[in-house]
C-alpha cells in the first residue's frame, strides 16, 4: 500500500506540471524515461529545515528525476536529511549545516532552490521581510557564485520581486550572471489562481490552466482569466475581478487564517516542486515545458517581468509574450508596473550598497 501511495504522489506531482499555457508538457515517465536511465541531476534546497524547506525536500526526494538531493540550512538540516533519506526513492540525501559546509552542499549542484528566510506574520507585508530576507539571499547567491555558478538558480525567498534582482547583481559583481539561469518562483500564484477558477467555473482543476504575469507580490500579481483554459462563459466580470482579488491576496488569506503561527508552507513547497520538476524536465531535454516566472525579459518596460517561460537545457530557451489581454488586465498591467518598478529598484540598490 505505502508503494502504491508512492507512485500515486509522485504521479500526481508529474501531472500537475502541465504548463500555464500548454496543457501538452511531455513528462520524463510518460515517455518511458525511467529513473534508472535518468541523468545524474542534483537539486540543492538553501534553507531545507524551514516551514518551507522541509517539506519541498520531502517532494524533491519522492521526485525520481533527482538523483542527488543536498539540503541545506544553519541548523537541524541533518535531521530532516535522515528522516528524509529514509523514503525508499533514487536520490541520496545528504544534510549540511552551517556556514562552513555550505560550499559542499552547493558544489556540482544543477539546480539550487532558495526557500531561505524569515516567514510573514500577520499585519507583516512582503516588503517587510526585506532587510533580513535580503541579507541571506545575498549572501547565499555569493557562494552560489562561487560553488556552481553554472546552476540554475530557483527563488523562493520573498520578496521575490526584489530578491530576484539582488541574485542578479550578486551574480553580475561575480562575473557569473547568466540571464537564462536565474528564475523568481511565481508557480503558487498559477496554483491558487487555477484551484480559484476552477472552483468558481465549477470545472476540474486537473484541466485547467491559467498564465500569471507580473510580480509576485500584492497587485502586482496579475492572472490572466481571459486566458484560462477550460474557457468558462458562466463567470461575470464581478467573478473575474473577486478571482483576481483573491489571487493576489492569497497569501494573506493563509497567514490570517493561521492566526500568526505562519505563512503559506505547504502550498509554496509544493509549487517549488513543481517548478524544479519543470527546471529538470528543461534540463533533461524534455520538449515544451513552459512555466510562469520571475525572470529577466524585455517584454514590458520593466528589467524583471513574470510571464510564461519555455525551459531548456541551458535554462530559459523563450520568454513568451503576453499575448491578448482583456480590458481589466490591460488596466491591472498598467496599475501594478509603479510598484514592480520600486521593489526592481530596492533590490538593485540593496546588492549595490557596500
Amino acid at each position: 500500500m505505502k508503494t502504491t501511495m508512492l507512485r500515486s504522489i509522485q504521479s500526481s506531482l508529474t501531472r500537475a506540471n502541465n504548463s500555464a499555457s500548454s496543457p501538452s508538457t511531455h513528462s520524463l515517465l510518460r515517455r518511458g524515461y525511467s529513473s534508472e536511465s535518468a541523468p545524474e541531476r542534483k537539486v540543492t534546497v538553501l534553507g531545507a529545515a524551514g516551514g518551507i524547506g522541509q517539506p519541498l525536500a520531502l517532494l524533491m526526494k519522492l521526485n525520481p528525476l533527482v538523483s542527488h538531493l543536498s539540503l541545506y540550512d544553519i541548523a537541524g538540516t541533518p535531521g530532516v536529511a535522515a528522516d528524509v533519506g529514509h523514503i525508499n526513492t533514487r536520490s541520496e540525501v545528504v544534510g549540511f549545516m552551517g556556514e562552513e559546509q555550505l560550499g559542499k552542499a552547493l558544489e556540482g549542484s544543477d539546480i539550487v532552490i532558495i526557500p531561505a528566510g524569515v516567514p510573514r506574520k500577520p499585519g507583516m507585508t512582503r516588503d517587510d521581510l526585506f532587510n533580513i530576507n535580503a541579507g541571506i539571499v545575498k549572501s547565499l547567491c555569493t557562494a552560489i557564485a562561487k560553488y556552481c555558478p553554472n546552476a540554475l538558480v530557483n527563488m523562493i525567498s520573498n520578496p521575490v520581486n526584489s530578491t530576484v534582482p539582488i541574485a542578479a547583481e550578486i551574480f553580475k559583481k561575480a562575473g557569473i550572471y547568466d540571464e537564462k539561469k536565474l528564475f523568481g518562483v511565481t508557480t503558487l500564484d498559477v496554483v491558487r489562481a487555477k484551484t480559484f477558477y476552477a472552483g468558481k467555473a465549477r470545472v476540474p482543476v486537473e484541466g485547467v490552466n491559467v498564465p500569471v504575469v507580473g510580480g509576485h507580490a500584492g497587485i502586482t500579481i496579475l492572472p490572466l482569466f481571459s486566458q484560462a483554459t477550460p474557457k468558462a462563459n458562466n463567470l461575470s466580470g464581478e467573478d473575474l475581478t473577486a478571482l483576481t482579488k483573491r489571487t493576489q491576496d492569497g497569501g494573506t488569506e493563509v497567514v490570517e487564517a493561521k492566526a500568526g503561527k505562519g505563512s503559506a508552507t505547504l502550498s509554496m513547497a509544493y509549487a517549488g516542486a513543481i517548478f524544479a520538476d519543470a527546471c529538470l524536465k528543461g534540463l533533461n531535454g524534455v520538449p515544451d515545458v513552459v512555466e510562469c516566472s520571475f525572470v529577466q525579459s524585455s517584454i514590458t518596460e520593466l528589467p524583471f517581468f513574470a510571464s510564461k517561460v519555455r525551459l531548456g537545457k541551458n535554462g530559459i530557451e523563450e520568454v513568451l509574450g503576453l499575448g491578448p489581454l482583456s480590458d481589466f488586465e490591460k488596466q491591472g498591467l498598467e496599475s501594478l508596473i509603479p510598484d514592480l518598478k520600486s521593489s526592481i529598484e530596492k533590490g538593485i540598490a540593496f546588492a549595490n550598497k557596500s
